[in-house]
């Protein structure tokens, strides 16, 4: 039996009560009681995430910038203020999706990188597959084949050889806390005093390098809020802290219904490496105007999608799941992503459909044996705290 890796704060969520589960080979918090409360809770005052899974990977030293717009499919040269936040996919040579991530830019020498927990591995042996063979200059050399797998165990990757160039380092002594809701940011002031002076004037995917803790305002659920970024050995009295200050823990159930709401993709739900990113509503997070080459550019630009990726608001009783069919005039399509909106009251999804299904389009999804009446809308379905559909 494989044995479930834990983050620092395992024995703090046993201790708060947990339901515990297997997330991806983690074990995690599902819920601490009522997810619906949960969900409520970061939309009206503070809850805190476990993002500890997720990966710190910090790239450093000559030429990352250069390396980074050929290694993204979004322009990092789009980041010129220090702690300027940026989301993009990263593809393969075929255009499909290997990673969706957050870079950071902090300095000229340094840029922070998140990516997801599942993919972490993978993702950090393709950065050092690619800084290997990167030239460093205003052309890359060719990209090696992409493998996929783990080589994270390795030593930090060292372009050509010499310090000073270009290093990509997985930050495994760090841990993160997501804390999201209207008045999330006033908690962490409250254990973190210190900070305020760094933060209080970021503005939304902005961070702080504050010492011993990175602060960035970049959220997933749709709130304001920070996500705090410090040493592992210090995560667990932090989390204690801001409990202690009134912001309650939440498990990755409400955190799914909260990023559902807000329209963000689930990586190996709405997107994977057998879709690109303009099938899966992540054009925007796609340069294709500049002159740029990237990873994956030749493959987008030669295979114009067929499908896109809509909100359904489903429209009799029910409730919309991954995978389920969704039958259009167009042709069918399918779920990517579903479940039951607390804030509209209501079953929502996203769904990859054709082309040529349009918002407020009528649709049928197969539930079991019947077919259910569902209508397309234009997502995000809520933002800070209301429906905007």
């Amino acid at each position: 039996m494989t044995t479930l890796k834990q983050t620092p704060l395992n024995a703090a969520h046993r201790a708060m009560g947990a339901k515990m589960v297997d997330f991806g080979g983690w074990d995690m918090p599902v819920n601490y009681g009522s997810q619906i409360d949960e969900h409520h809770q970061v939309r009206n005052d503070a809850g805190m995430f476990d993002v500890c899974h997720m990966r710190v990977v910090d790239a450093k030293g000559d030429g990352v910038r250069t390396f980074l717009r050929y290694l993204l499919a979004n322009n990092a040269d789009k980041i010129t203020a220090p702690g300027k936040a940026l989301y993009s996919a990263m593809l393969r040579p075929d255009g499909h999706v290997i990673d969706d991530l957050i870079i950071y830019f902090m300095t000229e020498q340094w840029f922070r990188i998140v990516v997801n927990a599942g993919t972490a591995d993978k993702d950090i042996a393709w950065m050092k597959q690619q800084a290997a063979t990167f030239s460093g200059k205003n052309q890359p050399t060719p990209t090696l084949p992409y493998q996929g797998g783990s080589n994270a165990d390795t030593p930090p990757l060292t372009r050509g050889g010499r310090e000073g160039l270009l290093t990509i380092t997985s930050r495994d002594d760090l841990a993160m806390v997501a804390i999201q809701g209207p008045n999330a940011r006033a908690k962490v002031w409250q254990v973190l005093p210190q900070t305020k002076a760094a933060t209080e004037n970021l503005v939304n995917f902005q961070a702080a390098d504050c010492g011993e803790y990175f602060v960035a305002r970049t959220g997933y659920t749709g709130e304001d809020g920070f996500e705090v970024m410090l040493p592992k050995e210090k995560v667990e009295a932090f989390w204690y802290d801001l409990n202690k200050t009134g912001v309650k823990p939440i498990g990755l159930g409400a955190r799914d219904t909260l990023r559902l709401e807000a329209g963000m993709n689930l990586y190996g739900q709405d997107m994977d490496e057998t879709v690109g990113p303009l099938e899966s509503g992540l054009g925007w997070t796609v340069d294709l105007k500049s002159e740029r080459d990237f990873i994956g550019k030749a493959a987008l630009l030669a295979n114009p999608p067929s499908s896109k990726l809509v909100g359904l608001v489903l429209l009799d009783r029910g409730v919309l799941r991954g995978h389920q069919k969704v039958h259009t005039a167009h042709g069918e399509g399918e779920i990517t992503s579903g479940s039951f909106s607390p804030t509209l009251e209501k079953s929502i999804a996203l769904a990859r459909v054709p082309n040529g299904v349009a918002v407020g389009d009528s649709v049928q999804v197969a539930i079991r044996d019947k077919m259910l009446a569902a209508q397309v809308v234009k997502y995000p379905f809520a933002r800070n705290g209301k429906a905007v559909i």
